[in-house]
């Protein structure tokens, strides 16, 4: 292979590429959370019904969902900087469209565009970090990729009220197109090409993993509005069935399969998956009550409501470097165990505050707790579940956690939905079906409903504090630095091989240029290689050291 797709430019600093990294990442994100605020706007301009504007989130979400598993391993295929690159032009070109549309459904073709290339997109960000960053300096990249991906989904509910308030809904998907263009060039400029893995494509894995998981996630989102009706549980069932049998595919063909199963034989990744998922599942689930709560209970606008998620991203930004630090130091066990019995604490908390009598200032304190609960959470458990990836896997494994986070995100939409108009039906009869499909327009309720309402939505916010104790559960089953691969440290081995450099052998080598120390790693995997004197040599002074 010629040397120039094998070795990164030796320039090129690798905090550079992964701040290039999140200007995409970032976008993709926020354009996830950005559009409920602009649904009223929307319905009055094209002349949608509600479930039409529905489709408009629903429609991205899918097409961003249903083909994360293929796009991680085109990383792995063609390089994750040209997938990068054609994912985030994709998504550009598609956020102009939709800025342009001027009816409903050319509207959700574009958002169907756009998720097409934010899920190209996602995948290579995880991926190029688990490759540029070595093991022991990665926590403090994953806290800021993780950071980024928590403040993303909780400024987006608020920019999009300031942007369809003073500019119009078409801005926010046009504010989009500079951002995009500057991230494509510094993409281009500072994200370093790294080695590609020779394989054939897994056709069957491709069609049976993007339809396991389209029906899967169509079922979750459709579920509420079609009062999970028999039909819905059936394509349930069956995107299961379907996902199963890509599983059984996946362990039986005899070429090189989409997602090799030997990749969740690492304990900590797998965990890390459930924890995600998990996490998915608590931010997306906390969110509906309280803005349901802030502006039909306290009679807040939906950007002053927004607000109230502000502690939140201040809090996870401010103490994400630090946590980095401490991931690359501790074991995960006790800093994942204490983020996510925070987050419970925290919604617990809010919970309680949830009352029409209620200051505003005394929900900011829980949320405060919920944000420091995020940053002890998103980015260990990346750092966590990505440590022990090499580098062939890189783009199947970001594949997988990404996916994982999607499902948990969809199914915490659909659960908080079904669960708070239990709640509602069970407070207020009546009001669950004129309040819950006006998600983007609530409108503030008589006062002498204030208080049934608010018991609802508090009794609705203690399903994701309970489903953030299983996230503790999860930490008590994580392994460490104890893994079955192992990092050795060979003493102050020459850094002329170059970062991202492959031995020969399936291993391989990280510039330190840029780090403090001064040896280079070289990560070894058990899996692929048996041990040999040098080896044994470096294990053994290691335990004495």
């Amino acid at each position: 292979m010629d040397e120039a797709l094998t070795t990164r430019p030796r320039d090129v600093n690798p905090w550079y590429s992964l701040w290039a990294l999140l200007i995409g990442f970032f976008m993709i994100l926020v354009d996830a959370t950005i559009v409920p605020v602009a649904n009223p706007a929307i319905m009055s301009s094209l002349g949608a019904d509600y479930p039409a504007v529905i489709w408009v989130t629903s429609a991205y979400l899918l097409a961003y969902a249903a083909p994360l598993l293929v796009c991680g391993r085109l990383g792995d295929r063609y390089g994750p900087k040209n997938i990068y690159i054609l994912g985030l032009a994709v998504f550009t070109v598609a956020s102009l469209w939709c800025g342009l549309s001027d009816s409903v459904g050319m509207l959700i073709a574009a958002r169907v565009l756009q998720g097409v290339g934010a899920a190209l997109l996602t995948p290579q960000t995880l991926s190029l970090i688990t490759r540029i960053f070595p093991a022991h300096r990665r926590g403090v990249a994953m806290s800021v990729w993780g950071a980024t991906a928590g403040v993303a989904t909780l400024i987006g509910p608020l920019l999009g009220g300031v942007l369809v308030e003073q500019l119009g809904w078409q801005w926010i998907f046009i504010v989009n197109v500079p951002v995009g263009v500057m991230g494509l060039l510094v993409a281009l400029w500072l994200v370093p090409v790294l080695p590609v893995h020779e394989q054939r494509f897994d056709i069957p894995g491709v069609l049976l993993s993007a339809t396991g998981m389209f029906l899967v996630v169509f079922a979750l989102q459709e579920g509420q509005a079609r009062d999970w009706a028999p039909w819905i549980w059936a394509v349930v069932a069956v995107g299961i069935a379907v996902m199963a049998v890509f599983f059984w595919w996946q362990s039986v063909t005899t070429g090189e399969p989409l997602i090799p199963l030997r990749i969740f034989g690492d304990r900590d990744f797998t965990m890390s998956s459930f924890g995600v998922a998990t996490i998915g599942f608590v931010a997306t689930a906390m969110i509906v009550p309280l803005m349901f709560f802030a502006q039909a209970v306290c009679g807040l606008t939906p950007t002053q409501a927004a607000l109230l998620t502000a502690p939140m991203a201040v809090a996870t930004g401010v103490l994400a470097p630090w946590v980095g630090r401490i991931v690359d130091r501790a074991h995960p066990r006790s800093v994942l165990g204490f983020g996510f019995s925070v987050m419970a604490i925290g919604l617990t908390w809010l919970s309680i505050e949830m009352t029409p009598v209620t200051p505003i200032w005394r929900l900011v304190l829980p949320m405060t707790a919920v944000g420091v609960a995020m940053a002890f959470i998103w980015s260990p458990l990346a750092a966590t579940g990505t440590r022990n990836i090499s580098a062939q896997l890189a783009g199947a494994g970001s594949g997988v956690y990404n996916t994982t986070r999607q499902v948990g995100s969809a199914l915490g939409s659909a659960g908080i939905a079904a669960f708070m108009v239990s709640r509602l039906s069970a407070e207020l009869p009546g009001v669950a079906d004129a309040a819950l499909p006006a998600e983007g327009a609530v409108t503030e309720l008589p006062e002498f409903l204030h208080a049934p309402f608010a018991a609802a939505m508090s009794q609705a916010m203690l399903l994701p504090a309970f489903v953030a104790l299983f996230g503790v559960v999860i930490a008590l089953f994580l392994v460490g630095f104890d893994g079955s691969r192992e990092a050795y440290r060979l003493g102050a081995l020459p850094a002329q091989t170059g970062a991202g450099q492959q031995d020969g052998q399936g291993g391989e080598f990280f510039d330190d240029e840029y780090d403090d120390d001064e040896y280079v790693e070289f990560v070894i995997d058990r899996d692929d290689l048996e041990p040999t004197a040098t080896d044994r040599l470096s294990a053994g002074v290691e335990q004495r050291g």
